[in-house]
């Protein structure tokens, strides 16, 4: 079999065709979502939800392509769905967002309709791979860690001994604080609180 009959099969509506994008879809998902997310994250909770989610609206999407149903109404509903019911699962930004990377990448495979199916697709998927992974390595690059602490030299919080409070709060937490913000000063009582900021 030459490599155009590969691709014209890949990009087929037949049973091979489907499992031969569903094998890619689950590949790419399995990137995404156990190496990337997880990696980045260590929430295993919701690795269940994204790989069933992404793997359902694979097989859903291309039953739709099948019966003619339009595809933007599709990928409209599967959005809703992913958006507004998983809310209340107290999902973060961050998880949204590979919620709907799996969800689009999902929709995205199930098609097969490029002009070069296989490349095309695996082009797309590797784009949103890398994407997702330079992303993760900025956000860690400059993610910094909150607490809020009571400090009790005020005469520190001038703006000209900024340098020594940066060091005496570090030696008092053992962290290498980068910055300091004042919440509120209690001036009878002589203490501070303070946002310090920290890396992880």
């Amino acid at each position: 079999m030459n490599m155009a009959e590969n691709m014209s099969i890949f990009s087929s509506d037949t049973v091979w065709g489907i499992l031969a994008r569903f094998g890619v879809n689950l590949v790419f998902l399995i990137i995404l979502v156990g190496f990337i997310y997880f990696r980045y994250s260590k929430k295993e909770k919701f690795l269940f939800t994204f790989f069933l989610i992404g793997i359902v609206v694979f097989l859903v999407s291309s039953i739709m392509k099948r019966i003619d149903i339009g595809l933007g109404l599709a990928f409209g509903l599967f959005a809703i769905f992913g958006i507004l019911r998983l809310r209340t699962r107290n999902f973060s930004i961050k998880d949204m967002a590979y919620l709907f990377a799996s969800i689009g990448i999902s929709v995205i495979n199930s098609l097969g309709m490029l002009v070069l199916p296989l490349i095309g697709i695996l082009v797309i998927n590797v784009m949103v791979i890398l994407c997702s992974f330079a992303l993760e390595l900025f956000l860690i690059r400059n993610m910094f860690m909150k607490h809020t602490i009571v400090y009790d030299d005020i005469d520190l919080l001038l703006p000209e001994n900024k340098s020594k409070l940066l060091a005496d709060v570090s030696a008092k937490t053992g962290r290498d604080i980068i910055k300091v913000k004042i919440r509120k000063i209690d001036f009878k009582k002589e203490t501070a609180e303070l946002d310090i900021f920290f890396k992880e």
